[in-house]
């Protein structure tokens, strides 16, 4: 009886704890995610505007 009560409280246990696990992980990952958005869209605006003779006004 102890062997299941045992077994019993280290699966509900798991069970509470993946929450707890699944936040730790995608938490960090949306912000990572997030910043780097910001920082390609940042780079991409410098890029475009430092880059000469790359403008749509001068057409032959």
């Amino acid at each position: 009886m102890k062997k299941l009560t045992t077994l019993l409280f280290v699966l509900t246990t798991a069970v509470i704890l993946q929450g707890c696990v699944h936040k730790i992980v995608t938490v960090p990952v949306k912000v990572a995610y997030k910043t780097t958005k910001g920082v390609v869209k940042g780079t991409v605006a410098v890029a475009k505007a430092v880059i000469p003779g790359d403008s749509d006004d001068k057409k032959n």
